[in-house]
């Protein structure tokens, strides 16, 4: 039997995230054999997350839902140690259900998402806990983020095999243009817009004012450098300026199928064509590992 020292205890602790008290018990009923200690934990349902933990997880899904009617949706990146995992259907299964909770749940934080309840009989902290043991690969819940519309819609995009997700922002008037044939179309377009294009807001308003103010002191000293008047400068930096907006604003970017459309006259189009008014309030676009 090996001695069971305090380094011991400290070392199964960390892999299980169990009580000091319990990991030494543990270790005396497995006679200083920390894999064994390690079984005697799960079996008295102590054992959180073996590690694993301390593994390196570069790999893993985004998950992502949007709720039946539209209103309430979520993405959820979720990392693991390979890839063989990452592209597991459990593991993509597990990360749109972790989406899904986020989205009925509106935790504050990762912590209040492990405590929320994922299915009858576990909470999400405990259903990773098994997910980790099952799939035998360290996992984290890495980040998520949650919008909920009364007067719209969200809309979703996964690309890449989950590698990237996008959720988009859609308010009108009429509830009947949520399930309208061409306003699904476009939504779903302009939810792959933003995948590929990867613009940096919705709207121009919503562009931050030092991303403003950096690009216009960048378009200023490239005018500055070619010797022109001040005020011929400033004008240059302005018009600079617009197709910056053209190329990183949603709104005003060409829409990828057609490039004599703008996302904001494509959005009126489908609008006019539902008898309503749509608007492109914002986004959510995680890519993996970003």
């Amino acid at each position: 039997m090996a001695q069971i020292t305090a380094a011991l205890v400290k070392q199964l602790r960390e892999m299980t995230d169990s009580p000091m008290m319990e990991c030494k018990k543990a270790l005396v009923e497995a006679e200083g054999d920390i894999e064994k200690a390690v079984d005697v934990l799960r079996t008295m349902g102590m054992a959180k997350a073996v590690k694993k933990a301390g593994r390196e997880t570069n790999e893993g899904t985004i998950g992502v839902f949007v709720s039946e009617d539209g209103h309430d949706g979520a993405l959820v990146e979720v990392t693991c140690e390979t890839d063989f995992v990452g592209t597991n259907p459990k593991f993509t299964g597990f990360a749109k259900k972790l989406a899904e909770v986020v989205a009925a749940s509106d935790p504050a934080d990762v912590d209040a998402l492990k405590a929320c309840q994922f299915d009858e009989k576990d909470t999400v902290d405990s259903a990773l806990t098994e997910m980790i043991h099952v799939m035998g690969e360290n996992m984290k819940i890495a980040r998520f983020s949650r919008r909920h519309v009364d007067a719209g819609a969200l809309s979703s995009y996964t690309h890449l095999g989950g590698k990237l997700g996008v959720i988009v922002e859609f308010e009108f008037t009429k509830p009947e243009t949520a399930s309208n044939a061409d306003f699904k179309t476009f939504a779903h377009d302009v939810a792959m817009q933003v995948a590929a294009a990867s613009p940096i807001c919705a709207r121009r308003e919503d562009v931050p004012a030092e991303t403003i103010e950096h690009e216009k002191s960048i378009y200023k000293a490239q005018a500055a450098d070619s010797g022109k008047p001040e005020a011929i400068q400033e004008k240059m930096a302005v018009g600079r300026l617009e197709k910056f907006y053209k190329e990183t604003v949603l709104t005003e970017q060409v829409f990828i199928k057609d490039n004599e459309t703008t996302i904001s006259e494509l959005a009126k189009k489908t609008g006019s064509g539902c008898g309503d008014e749509i608007s492109i309030v914002a986004f959510d676009r995680f890519t993996f590992g970003e």
